[in-house]
C-alpha cells in the first residue's frame, strides 16, 4: 500500500475541517434546552434554503431557523476570532499569557456596554452592541498611547522593550476600565440592571440573531486570510522582535497593523456575545502541541479548534443545569483554566 504523500495529506486535512465544524455547528442546533432530532434540523434546513417542503412543525422550525442556528453560527465565529487573536498576541508580544483581555479589550467593551445600558450614554440612540465596540477601540487606542509613551516609540534594538510597554500597558488599561464598570454599576444600575449586565459580562449568546452572523463571519474569515496572509512575519517574531527585524520583517509595521485588526475584530466579537474568557489563551497553546509552532498550520488549526470549543461550551451552557442557562464564559473557564494548568505541567516536563 503506497503512503500519502505530504500534498493528498494536506488535501484531507483541509476536507476535513469543514466537516468537522459542519458537524460541531448542526449539533449546536440540535441541542439545546428543548433537544431537537437531527432529521428534523436536516429538514427544516433544506426546506429554508432549497424549499424542500419537508414537513416540519412551525414551532420547531422557528426554534431551529432563527435562534439557534445563527447562535451556532455566532459562536463558531467568536471561538474562531478569539483563538485567532490569542496566536497573534503570544506572537507578536512574545508571550505566552498574551490573550485579547491582557490588552484591555474586554475591559473596554464591558465599559462601552454598561455606560450605554445603564448610565444612559447616547440617549437610547445607541446601541449596546455599538457601545461595547466603541469601548474595546477606545481602550486599545489608551493602552497603545500609554505603551508608545513608556516605550518612547522603541523600535529596532528596543522592539522587545516595546511589546513589555504593550503588556505593562493592557494590564493598567484593563484594571482602569473594569473600574470604571464597576463603579457605573454600582452608581446607576438597579437590582434587575445589574444582574442583567453581569450576566452578558460573563458572555451571553441568548440575544444572537441572523443580523448579528454577518459581521461575525466576516471579522472571522478576514482574521484567518490577514494572518495566513502575514505567517512567515509570525513565523520570524519565533527569534524575537529584533531577531525578525534582523531577517528584514518591519517589526512596528507588522505588529501596528495586526494588532490593530485584533482589536477591532475582539471588538466586534465582544459586542455581539459579551466577554468570553480562555478561548484565546488555551487554544493556541493546545494546538501548538498538535501541530507545531509553524503559523501556516497553526493559525487553521486554531480557527477551527476555537470554533469547535465554543459551540461545545455553548452547548454545555444550556444543558448543564436544567431549564437554566448559564453564560458561556462560566464554561469557558471551568473547562480553560483546568487545561491551561495541564498544558503548563506538561510545558514544564518537556
Amino acid at each position: 500500500m503506497v503512503a500519502a504523500t505530504p500534498r493528498l495529506a494536506a488535501r484531507r486535512r483541509l476536507w476535513f475541517a469543514p466537516v468537522l465544524l459542519g458537524v460541531a455547528i448542526l449539533v449546536g442546533t440540535a441541542i439545546g434546552e428543548t433537544r431537537l432530532p437531527l432529521m428534523t434540523v436536516l429538514q427544516t434546513l433544506a426546506n429554508k434554503l432549497w424549499g424542500a417542503g419537508y414537513p416540519v412543525d412551525r414551532i420547531d422550525a422557528g426554534i431551529i431557523w432563527s435562534y439557534r442556528l445563527p447562535r451556532a453560527i455566532v459562536a463558531a465565529c467568536c471561538g474562531a476570532g478569539l483563538a485567532l487573536t490569542g496566536v497573534v498576541l503570544q506572537a507578536l508580544l512574545r508571550n505566552p499569557l498574551a490573550d485579547p483581555y491582557l490588552m484591555g479589550l474586554s475591559a473596554g467593551a464591558s465599559t462601552g456596554a454598561v455606560l450605554v445600558t445603564i448610565a444612559g450614554v447616547g440617549g437610547g440612540a445607541v446601541s449596546m452592541s455599538f457601545g461595547a465596540l466603541g469601548g474595546a477601540l477606545l481602550a486599545f487606542a489608551c493602552v497603545i498611547l500609554l505603551a508608545h509613551a513608556v516605550s518612547g516609540g522603541a523600535g529596532g534594538g528596543r522592539a522587545n522593550q516595546a511589546a513589555a510597554a504593550i503588556i505593562l500597558a493592557g494590564i493598567a488599561g484593563s484594571q482602569l476600565f473594569n473600574a470604571l464598570t464597576a463603579f457605573t454599576i454600582a452608581r446607576s444600575a438597579n437590582a434587575e440592571q445589574a444582574r442583567g449586565i453581569m450576566f452578558w459580562l460573563m458572555g451571553n449568546l441568548s440575544g444572537i440573531r441572523w443580523e448579528d452572523v454577518g459581521a461575525c463571519i466576516f471579522v472571522s474569515i478576514g482574521g484567518v486570510a490577514l494572518c495566513l496572509w502575514h505567517r512567515r512575519g509570525l513565523d520570524a517574531f519565533t527569534f524575537g522582535a529584533d531577531g525578525a527585524a534582523a531577517l528584514g520583517i518591519n517589526v512596528q509595521a507588522l505588529r501596528g497593523s495586526l494588532i490593530t485588526a485584533t482589536a477591532i475584530m475582539v471588538g466586534v466579537l465582544v459586542s455581539k456575545v459579551g466577554a468570553i474568557g480562555f478561548v484565546g489563551l488555551v487554544v493556541p497553546h493546545a494546538m501548538r502541541f498538535l501541530v507545531g509552532t509553524r503559523h501556516d498550520r497553526l493559525v487553521p488549526a486554531s480557527a477551527l479548534a476555537g470554533a469547535v470549543f465554543l459551540v461545545a461550551a455553548d452547548v454545555i451552557s444550556r444543558i448543564i443545569v436544567p431549564g437554566q442557562v448559564l453564560p458561556i464564559g462560566v464554561v469557558t473557564a471551568l473547562v480553560g483554566a483546568p487545561a491551561f494548568a495541564l498544558i503548563l505541567v506538561r510545558g514544564a516536563r518537556r
